[in-house]
């Protein structure tokens, strides 16, 4: 008998359809569920703050300029992963972070703890002329960054729209934008950021990545 009704759904093309959909949409259902809950139950720990103005504008520019296609932002819990970039990410160091940075492509290296492992000059040479510091380094120069200055106005508007989304931005810190970023660059801002990873949102616990002495890239 049941052989008859599965023969009968067999021979109709549409039912079939029909009902496959049904089945799919019900397993995509039972596997995203609890992982879009999840996702909605990460909290930023304890000393994970939003953005100052200075880096949200060199995070703005990272992304701009496409650094998350050569560089992801996501170490894995392996051990050749850990010994060389350091402690493995984890879902509350991104929480404020819109688009998160994670990735999975590595032209160049991963950046997640990047922050402190070289100077301010070290990145600012880097960014101009790559070959200047890593001579075998693919990546290409960013000299415009140092000849645009940053808007302190739109750097308040994003701030703003940050907070409706859940950014707990103060008044102050919004209205404090301008002189934060008063007189700095695109590469000034590039650099606080980059500075920033892995300093700023360290899981606790975890080991401080060492300064770099070889003078490669990360």
């Amino acid at each position: 008998m049941a052989y008859r009704h599965f023969e009968a759904i067999e021979k109709h093309a549409a039912l079939l359809g029909i009902l496959t959909a049904v089945m799919v949409s019900i397993g995509g259902l039972a596997e995203i569920t609890p992982l879009f809950m999840s996702a909605h139950e990460v909290k930023a720990p304890s000393g994970v703050k939003p953005y100052d103005p200075l880096r949200l504008a060199g995070r703005d520019i990272y992304v701009r300029e496409g650094c998350y296609l050569c560089h992801s932002q996501m170490i894995r819990a392996l051990r050749a992963e850990t010994e060389r970039y350091g402690h493995y990410s984890i879902a509350e160091e991104s929480v404020y972070d819109r688009p998160f940075q994670w990735g999975s492509k590595r032209t160049g290296p991963d950046l997640a703890r990047v922050g402190g492992k070289y100077s301010d000059q070290w990145h600012v040479l880097h960014l101009m002329n790559p070959r200047q510091v890593v001579p075998e380094s693919n990546m290409p120069g960013y000299p415009w960054l140092e000849k645009t200055q940053l808007d302190g106005s739109d750097i308040q508007a994003r701030m703003r729209g940050l907070r409706k989304l859940g950014d707990p931005y103060s008044d102050a810190d919004i209205a404090g934008a301008p002189d934060a970023v008063k007189g700095k660059n695109e590469m000034d801002a590039l650099v606080a950021y980059l500075q920033g990873l892995g300093i700023r949102n360290e899981p606790e616990g975890a080991k401080p990545g060492a300064p770099a002495t070889d003078g490669g890239e990360p």
